[in-house]
């Protein structure tokens, strides 16, 4: 009976083989399938509401500071977004163009994309934490008055770590071209501090807008529970203006950091593979989680803004106009 079983195994055994076998080859595929998908998507999102946005200021000839930060976020990520498809085709579809110099390019080109994709989102945040939230405190009263001014004072504050990133980025790409020359283990040494302070500049540059975000998500909650505490005393119901407004920005700014966590996870994970591993799969896995943030955020933007949610449902209708009398 044993004996048997065995036999009868064999066959299961040898088609989950050939099974997983096909499925590791058909992997760079699928992967790649996502990547285009995503980018495609999230071309549209970003695109939609740089378009509703700059309609709406050539019309009334006025934009608010939110649709300023919202507009210029999108056309960060749209870049952004060019920036991981091109990598994605240098280095799956056409490595022969993916020479040591344009590397280089695309990493400052990528460098630079993320910065403003990261501090945008991250000043909205800090825009929704003053626009919304309500603190007796004499600072943050002081800054409330003050909110556009703020903003684009941390936009331009900010831009020192841009330079000083891509100075170090630079500098390491370039000791990664040259050629030793000289002294060997003085060289080896000073390659390893520059690309050292790229690592550490690396989760600087990310860790500051994220902590910066969770405070402003964290103090919009605690907001928010004085108001619904408030709101309990004097015997008035939770559900007001203001209460659906907290939780509009708190989705906004919760969701922003959960995408960002794996987007920083994505790219410490491809970083470390490209240094040690050399597995062709796991950027490819990498990029597909890190293009989630710049595209899957755009359409929760979109979602959270009453202005642009209309203009998206509106366009969905049309959509499906267009579609019945085709048929």
């Amino acid at each position: 009976l044993k004996v048997r079983i065995v036999k009868d195994s064999r066959p299961i055994i040898l088609y989950l083989a050939f099974f997983f076998s096909d499925m590791i080859h058909l992997l760079p595929s699928i992967l790649s399938i996502l990547i285009i998908a995503q980018y495609v998507l999230g071309s549209f999102a970003n695109g939609f509401i740089a378009l509703v946005n700059c309609i709406d200021w050539v019309k009334k000839h006025k934009i608010s500071c939110a649709d300023r930060i919202l507009t210029a976020l999108a056309f960060s990520r749209i870049c952004l977004l060019w920036i991981i498809i091109f990598n994605w085709y240098g280095t799956v579809l056409h490595p022969a163009i993916y020479s040591s110099e344009v590397k280089t390019i695309v990493h400052i080109a990528w460098v630079a994309s993320n910065h403003f994709s990261l501090w945008l989102a991250t000043s909205l945040s800090i825009l929704y934490l003053l626009k919304i939230a309500n603190f007796s405190c004499l600072l943050f009263l002081h800054l409330k008055w003050r909110a556009e001014r703020v903003v684009i004072m941390i936009l331009w504050g900010t831009s020192v770590f841009l330079v000083f990133h891509l100075a170090v980025v630079g500098t390491d790409e370039k000791m990664k071209m040259n050629v030793y020359k000289g002294n060997i283990t003085w060289e080896s040494k000073l390659r390893d501090i520059t690309h050292l302070s790229n690592g550490i500049i690396f989760v600087l540059v990310h860790f500051i807008p994220f902590t910066t975000s969770l405070t402003a998500v964290l103090l919009l909650i605690f907001s928010m529970w004085k108001h619904l505490k408030k709101m309990q005393v004097s015997g008035k119901g939770s559900q007001d203006p203001s209460t659906e407004v907290h939780i509009r920005a708190m989705q906004t700014v919760i969701s922003f950091l959960l995408l960002f966590v794996i987007y920083f996870f994505a790219q410490i994970i491809s970083f470390w593979n490209f240094s040690i591993m050399q597995n062709n799969s796991v950027p490819l896995l990498c990029q597909v989680f890190g293009i989630l943030y710049p595209s899957s955020h755009s359409f929760i933007l979109i979602w959270g803004n009453k202005k642009l949610r209309q203009a998206f449902l509106s366009l969905l209708r049309q959509l499906r106009c267009w579609l019945k009398e085709r048929r």
